[in-house]
Formats: C-alpha cells, structure tokens, sequence
C-alpha cells in the first residue's frame, strides 16, 4: 500500500508547484516522509534550496527538520510514488478557467509516472476537470492504464494567505480518491499531517465541488454587502455602522464590503458558471455578485473622484496617495489585485496618484500593472485612500493623515478600519 511505503520511506512524495500552496504542503509532509519539492522556475527552487519562501509566507525555520529536495528537474521527479499537483488555475481574458498550468503539469507528471503511483490535484477546478481533462492526459502521455496501474485524487486546498491561526494543519482537509482503496489510502497520508482531521469525500467530483463553492459562496455574499453599500451610500448611512448593528441578531452572516481580488474568490466563480453553461444552466446568481465585485473599483474611483471635485477645482491638480497594493493585507500576493483598476480609473479622470505598500514587490508591481510603487510618502495629498489594512496601517492616527494632506482633503477608508477615529478629514468608506 502507497501509504506503508511512504511511512516506512520505501516510496517519496513529490509535490508540483511551491507556490504559497504547493510549498507549506511539501514542508508539512517532509517533517514526515521524504518529499520532492519540484517548481519549473529555477530562479525560485534556489531561494527554496537557500531556506527561503518566494511568498514571503514561510520563514527560515519552516524549513527545519525537513527531509526534502528542491528541483527544477524532471528527471529527479521520477524517484517520486505519489504525486501531488498545486499549481495556479486562472482565468483568460474571456473570464474562462484557464488549464494550462495544470495540464501542463499533468504532461510533466505523466513523463515520470510509474506502475502503482498515485496523483492527487490540489489545484481549484470545476466538477469533472480531473477526471474529464487531467486523467486522460495521464494516460497518453505515461501510456499507463488508470486504475489498474495508476490511481488518482482530489483534495482541494484550503491555504489562507496570511492567516497566522487557520493554517494547513488546522484546516480539515477534504480528500477524494478514483475508488475505495484510493479514497483510504489518500485519506490516510493527508491525515499524516493534518491534526483537525480529514472528511472523506464520497467521489472527485464532490470533492471538487465542495471547493468550488466555498469561495463562491463568499463571493456571493460579498456581492451582497457591496450592493447594501452602494445603497447605504446614496442615503448617507454609514454601512459598517448598519452591519455592526444587525450583527448583534446570533445568526447574522459576516461579511462586509470591498474589493474583491486575488486567485481564489475573484477567479474560482467563474470556473463553476462555465461548468454550469456547459449543462445549458445559466448560473444567475454566481453571474450576478461577480458582476457586482468586478466592479467595485470603478465604483470606488468614481466615488473619490465626485468627492475630490466638490472640494477642488481641478481633478488634474489633485494628488491621491493610494496605501496597499496587495490583493489581501499582510501578505506580498499582487495577483488579480483591484486596487490596480481603482489606479488605473483615477489615472483615466486625469488624477495623479502615488502607490505605497509595504508588502508589495516593485518589480513585480511594474511588471504586472506597469506603474511604479512610491519609494517614500511626500505629501501634500488632496485625497488619500486606505485600500489595504496592512497591520502598519493600523497603527497610524489622524494627526499623521492631517500632516500629508491638504486641507479639506478625502479620506476614503475602504476597509472601514479608521471608522470613528478619523473627524477633521473628509471622511468616506464603502
């Protein structure tokens, strides 16, 4: 049995993409089982082989006590048994789930894969993609017969970037396998890491529902607090006061509003509707909050620029200083980031905008959006917009806004954060 054989070191894992997925997986189960850790970026298993995280999510000491290789070789992949897929799954400029990165690590891991070896996807799909797109690609390329010679998994990943308390071992993990035997033995490696415990799931297609929905689910409600805000804003109530207040009743859901970026929450629901389309079912509601959330940027420009006109006479003479660029706070993650559509919406109504985050790489930030981070803050700013709250910008007071801005200047708090703290300021937030 593959589990035996990983236990008693006999048999390796490797694990495909180190990404902020791919690399805690491969650490955890390398305090375990020997484990091959293989990204196709060179430059990034260097900096892994060095003990450090291209996240910014892990430290040095992560990777204490850990029996692992880090390789951008396929040729080392083949003393792995047990295979585990964690690479990205976007979406192309159409809003259509985008299958490259894992197929094309599915074409990597069947040049390698052997009688008895087992493949487990991590990777967010929609329902059948294993079975219908990744299986078959195993079979032609490694020219193995599935089941008989190799079995595969789904245990979809549940990482929160940034979470420092709801991290991988924490996390009950949902595991999948193409049958009985499968399922157990796929269970019972997950559960060599995972202390809340694993739920086995009946079939893949469940497993890869299961993931599906969860950030679809809180895309939906998310949706539903950036519509109430919108609404709230037009009556001139405050809509973090309104939900604090419907917040006392025990069975409020909460949610609150903002921008919705990132590779999950603003990418996964749009897997699921092109699934649903495929069954001739348009999915409404899915459809409708990602309307909503994808756009809450414009929304949030046009806002700031309406309140940068009532108090100055030309939008072309103001200067916004914009504080986060992140998709989340505290994490160095820039993917699918909407804080670069409120930029690039100021920028269209003639605004001058400066961009500072501590978290964010300049590089990345140029070559992703191609505007420039700010290396330092010099004000004075007519408008000034809290997008992320970062933790260093928990700590910061009105007096310091007041000492970078210009009289009668914005403040726009997209997070809600400095509710009730700021008063002199031309206080807005979502």
């Amino acid at each position: 049995m593959i589990y035996d054989d990983l236990l008693s070191g006999n048999k390796k894992m490797a694990v495909i993409g180190l990404g902020y997925v791919g690399l805690p997986i491969a650490l955890e189960f390398a305090k375990k089982i020997s484990v091959i850790g293989f990204d196709i970026k060179a430059d990034r298993v260097e900096m892994m082989q060095n003990k450090v995280d291209p996240s910014n999510e892990l430290t040095s000491e992560d990777f204490e006590g850990c029996d692992i290789k880090f390789t951008a070789s396929i040729d080392e992949l083949r003393e792995a048994s047990f295979y585990v897929v964690a690479v990205p799954t976007p979406i192309d400029e159409h809003k259509n789930p985008d299958l490259s990165p894992v197929l094309s690590a599915t074409t990597t891991v069947g040049k390698v894969l052997s009688e008895g070896d087992y493949v487990v996807y991590e990777s967010t799909v929609y329902p059948g993609c294993t079975e219908e797109d990744c299986i078959p690609l195993l079979i032609e390329v490694s020219g193995l017969k599935f089941m008989d010679q190799f079995k595969v998994g789904f245990s979809p990943e549940r990482i929160n970037p940034g979470d420092r308390e709801h991290t991988l071992t924490q996390i009950t993990k949902v595991t999948s396998g193409c049958d009985a035997e499968s399922a157990e033995e796929i269970a019972k490696t997950y559960e060599l890491v995972i202390e809340a415990g694993v739920h086995r799931a009946s079939s893949i297609k469940v497993a890869e529902a299961a993931k599906i929905i969860e950030n679809s689910q809180r895309d939906i409600n998310i949706a539903f607090m950036n519509e109430l805000s919108m609404i709230f804003n037009k009556m001139d109530i405050n809509t973090y006061e309104v939900l604090e207040a419907a917040g006392t009743k025990w069975n409020f859901l909460n949610f609150f509003p903002g921008l919705v970026g990132g590779h999950c929450i603003g990418v996964d629901p749009y897997y699921l509707t092109y699934k649903s389309a495929k069954f001739g079912h348009h999915a409404q509601i899915i459809t409708s909050g990602r309307g909503i959330n994808d756009s809450m940027a414009a929304y949030v420009a046009r806002q700031i620029t309406l309140k940068l006109s009532s108090s100055f006479s030309n939008l072309k003479d103001c200067r916004v200083l914009i504080m986060g660029a992140t998709f989340k706070e505290n994490v160095s993650d820039i993917r699918n980031s909407k804080v670069a559509d409120v930029i690039a919406e100021l920028n269209e109504f003639g605004v001058q905008v400066d961009v500072v985050d501590p978290y964010a790489s300049p590089q990345e930030i140029k070559e992703e959006y191609n505007f420039e981070l700010s290396p330092a803050i010099e004000g004075p700013y007519h408008g000034i917009v809290v997008a992320v709250n970062h933790r260093e910008y928990m700590e910061l007071d009105e007096a310091y806004f007041q000492s970078i801005s210009h009289e009668g200047a914005i403040f726009a708090d997209l997070k809600g954060i400095y509710r009730d703290k700021i008063t002199k300021l031309n206080y807005w937030s979502l």
